[in-house]
């Protein structure tokens, strides 16, 4: 009965949102009505999948009724046929709700940064973190998101070193939270001449980005060097001081932006970043305190670990999180990434549904 007092809950939560909703003084109230206009269309998937669940139940139990009274043996057969079918009906709806009713991560529809950097294996590395970007900025560009390059260092034979970017669009940290970690990439590398395999890797952090209420800078703990840009930008390049470095000195993190060529641009992107990382350390010393207590499918917070193997030979992509292989690297690499997104998503959720006791 648990379940169905939860629902209940909801459902008279949903209804007393409507009744404000068509308050005058709320109507009026612009701040108040988006917010709870934002709640009810959080709850309204709750409460359609109850009401269905609700009929089922008052069926089951007319149905009941009918047997027991024997008043009518046809009906009481037809009845009794039907039960089997409600109750599957009953099972299957039960299931639907309970993953509903996974609390939703509150970060999922924020725009992100993403910073992809080489990792070992030299010049290979380098080209693979570049795989790595154009990979994701393909993906993005099939989901309609936003990319905005906000620091790139190349590295020889058309690599790259580092590379942060910031994508805007719907739904962005709830598709790429679970690239977070080291790729590892297994191929024949362009300079190499007995056509041996190599390996290299390259790591992958994806940030929500933060307003600035979300976290606390305190100006007097920034230090701000400005230096020229020494990457692309035509006559700007060497000759005045744009580019920015930001150092914040209680954490000893450090950002830099040099792709515009305004300062006070490139100003306001390394602040996002730094916004992002501060809020990023933050969630992950919370992740660690719950991964203390029970260990998690999907480690999005766990950089340490190797989380993904691209095996060019073979054409194969591997998860080691869930266990997942896939035979579409060459799919994959340019920007397929869908499937790959969806059961990641799914073994997250029947993760959180196996450990949520209280549903």
């Amino acid at each position: 009965m648990e379940l169905i007092e939860k629902l209940r809950a909801v459902k008279e939560k949903f209804e007393k949102i409507n009744e404000q909703l068509s308050d005058p003084d709320i109507v009026n109230n612009q701040e108040k009505l988006i917010a709870l206009s934002k709640e009810r269309s959080e709850l309204i998937e709750v409460v359609e999948a109850f009401d269905k669940y609700d009929m089922v139940l008052r069926n089951i139990e007319g149905n009941h009724e009918i047997i027991e009274k024997g008043e009518d043996k046809e009906l009481a057969e037809m009845a009794e046929s039907e039960l089997a079918e409600l109750k599957n009906e009953k099972e299957k709806l039960e299931e639907e709700i309970k993953y509903i009713l996974i609390p939703k991560d509150p970060n999922d529809n924020k725009d992100v940064i993403v910073e992809v950097r080489a990792g070992t294996g030299g010049d290979e590395a380098g080209l693979f973190a570049f795989d790595l970007y154009r990979m994701y900025s393909r993906f993005a560009e099939v989901k309609g998101w936003k990319k905005e390059i906000i620091d790139i260092s190349e590295s020889g034979l058309g690599g790259i070193k580092e590379v942060v970017f910031s994508l805007n669009g719907q739904g962005v940290y709830g598709d790429l939270k679970f690239e977070n970690g080291v790729h590892r990439v297994q191929r024949v590398p362009v300079t190499e001449t007995n056509g041996r395999v190599h390996t290299s890797a390259a790591t992958v952090v994806v940030m929500p980005e933060v307003e600035d209420v979300q976290i606390d800078i305190d100006p007097n703990e920034l230090r701000i060097d400005v230096y020229r840009s020494g990457g692309a930008g035509g006559q700007n390049v060497n000759k005045v001081e744009t580019a920015i470095r930001i150092t914040h000195i209680p954490t000893g993190i450090v950002v830099q932006c040099q792709d515009e060529r305004s300062q006070l641009k490139n100003r306001q992107k390394a602040m996002k970043v730094l916004r992002a990382r501060l809020y990023d350390m933050k969630q992950k010393e919370q992740s660690d305190e719950i991964a203390a207590q029970r260990k998690s499918i999907v480690r999005s917070g766990d950089r340490s670990d190797k989380i993904r193997t691209y095996n060019f030979p073979q054409n194969r992509v591997t998860d080691h999180r869930i266990g997942l292989t896939l035979y579409n690297l060459s799919g994959i690499i340019e920007g397929d990434l869908s499937e790959l997104i969806e059961q990641l998503k799914l073994a997250d959720r029947t993760e959180k549904l196996n450990s949520n006791v209280e549903v």
